[in-house]
């Protein structure tokens, strides 16, 4: 009885993985594509776009400063594949107002094509205390993190409807699945993207338009590094616990994801693991992807739980030291 169950599911599993591809989004092919990255100037941007245009897609990069597009342009024409690709660099901040994101696109529409992929990488992050972050600090990346990637994507939709096609990549964070210690003007927004990109999926779907949710770990860029001059101590004992990826890894990831269709897109065990954890009803585009989250997400729970009960542990720590600092000080 217990052989016949087990070729059972052997079978059942096998089935599957045939039938999975069915289902499954046409691959979106690169070459000939027209890419806007915003936040494209450095970073995970910057590196989707060389990523991208290797593979013989058009770029636009948007992005502040102007300076830095112009280098990165440079940067990115060093990997081109054949002599019409084009990078087109456009200098706006895409959270401000949403007639100038709508007009420049139309531009870079007019000059490049239609846009066949847009990837929202546009972000800033503050670290700190709960109370004492500045007010106006949530209310900036609230702006700059979630309708910087609202208005480019309200911007392009209607067009990629017309055509039955498109891809649309959020650049969330893995603060974006768990609330850690420190963030809490930073994970609302990136959690907020998850929302939006859900029930954008649900519309867009009918039309062949595949929404992607990355969530990166932490990652070896200008923006990383700016942020750890600021963190509390409890919130870089935490980002201890895991490593710090290459853009170049986290880019090569999101580019594969997005050109499959896939939702969710991670990097690494940890990544795979908070990726099945947070699943809920978010959609699937393969049979297998939903089976591998019904199969693993009791045991990755419990995993989960030893994870929160270190960090938990490393709160009460950090406390009960700065307490210790402090009646010392009042004794002297």
């Amino acid at each position: 009885m217990l052989l016949l169950a087990v070729a059972f599911i052997v079978t059942f599993v096998l089935l599957l993985y045939m039938v999975s591809p069915l289902i499954s989004p046409k691959p979106l092919k690169l070459p000939g594509a027209h890419v806007v990255v915003t936040g494209g100037s450095s970073g995970i941007g910057k590196c989707i776009a060389i990523e991208c245009y290797k593979q013989g897609a058009f770029i636009t990069l948007i992005a502040r400063d102007e300076n830095k597009l112009l280098q990165t342009k440079k940067e990115i024409e060093k990997y081109c594949v054949n002599d019409k690709q084009v990078v087109l660099c456009i200098s706006v901040d895409v959270s401000k107002d949403y007639e100038q994101v709508e007009n420049v696109l139309k531009q870079a529409q007019e000059k490049l094509g239609p846009v066949d992929m847009l990837v929202n990488c546009a972000g800033t992050s503050v670290t700190g205390k709960f109370e004492d972050i500045e007010v106006n600090s949530f209310e900036t990346l609230m702006a700059v993190n979630y309708l910087g990637s609202v208005y480019p994507s309200r911007a392009v939709i209607a067009t990629m409807k017309e055509r039955r096609m498109g891809r649309i990549v959020f650049v969330s964070s893995q603060a974006g699945q768990l609330g850690l210690f420190g963030y809490t003007a930073y994970s609302p927004t990136k959690f907020a993207l998850r929302g939006l990109a859900e029930a954008l999926q649900m519309e867009v779907k009918p039309y062949n338009i595949y929404i992607t949710v990355a969530y990166p770990p932490d990652t070896d860029t200008p923006g990383f590094a700016e942020e750890s001059k600021t963190k509390p101590l409890e919130t870089k004992l935490i980002s201890e616990t895991s490593s710090v990826c290459q853009a170049e890894q986290v880019a090569r990831v999101i580019v594969k994801d997005a050109i499959q269709g896939n939702f969710n897109s991670s990097v690494g065990s940890d990544g795979y693991m908070l990726s099945i954890l947070t699943s809920g009803m978010s959609p699937v585009t393969s049979i297998t992807e939903g089976l591998q989250q019904v199969v693993c997400m009791g045991i990755f729970r419990i995993i989960g739980l030893f994870y929160l009960g270190s960090f938990d542990s490393i709160v009460r720590r950090c406390m009960m030291q700065r307490e210790k600092s402090d009646s010392a000080d009042k004794t002297e």
